[in-house]
């Protein structure tokens, strides 16, 4: 049985997963963009800022994707809180170095794909591009292959995520197929 949070209409929700998703882009571009004219102190207020915006959007993502598997959502969502906590504390060196936010974004990133692959009211191939960037953060974290194959890592992880918050903003999620996921 629907709970009564989850019989109202799960579009608009999908749309401001959007939107957030959207916030989150444009500032985390914006940091990196600071920071690589050295405007470090901005940069890094930034970022910490992008992180907050991301703790939301991990929020809106579970209650999206409680009704493919309450569980399964729930440590996407821990792992994606850990992974922001990570980068706000490495902002400010209270983090070990080698202790890198892609530990918990990689597998943040599977976890989201495999509920998109699950769910019926999302394309299945924002799914695979979403597992796909995941085991690319995490092969990220080996210098060698960071080394020679981050442009292409870097751009499937910008792919898919890019796909998803696109889908979310302009098309929502299939609600009929949504309601029917949330009633089982």
């Amino acid at each position: 049985m629907m709970e009564g949070s989850e019989a109202k209409s799960p579009r608009p929700r999908a749309r401001i997963t959007g939107a957030v998703y959207l916030l989150y882009f444009v500032t985390a571009s914006v940091s990196q963009l600071l920071v690589s004219r050295k405007l470090v102190v901005y940069g890094d207020a930034g970022n910490v800022i992008a992180d907050a915006v991301y703790i939301v959007l991990a929020l809106l993502l579970y209650f999206l994707f409680r009704p493919v598997s309450r569980n399964l959502s729930l440590v996407a969502a821990l792992f994606s809180l850990a992974g922001c906590a990570v980068g706000i504390l490495g902002t400010y060196h209270l983090v070990p170095r080698h202790l890198n936010p892609l530990l918990f974004f990689g597998p943040y990133c599977i976890l989201i794909g495999w509920l998109i692959i699950r769910s019926t009211f999302l394309p299945r191939l924002i799914g695979w591009l979403m597992v796909l960037a995941g085991l690319g953060w995490l092969a990220f974290l080996s210098p060698p292959i960071a080394k020679h194959f981050a442009v292409p890592i870097e751009g499937i992880g910008i792919l898919a995520e890019a796909s998803l918050m696109l889908w979310l903003l302009v098309k929502g999620v299939n609600e009929q197929r949504w309601k029917q996921q949330a009633m089982l």
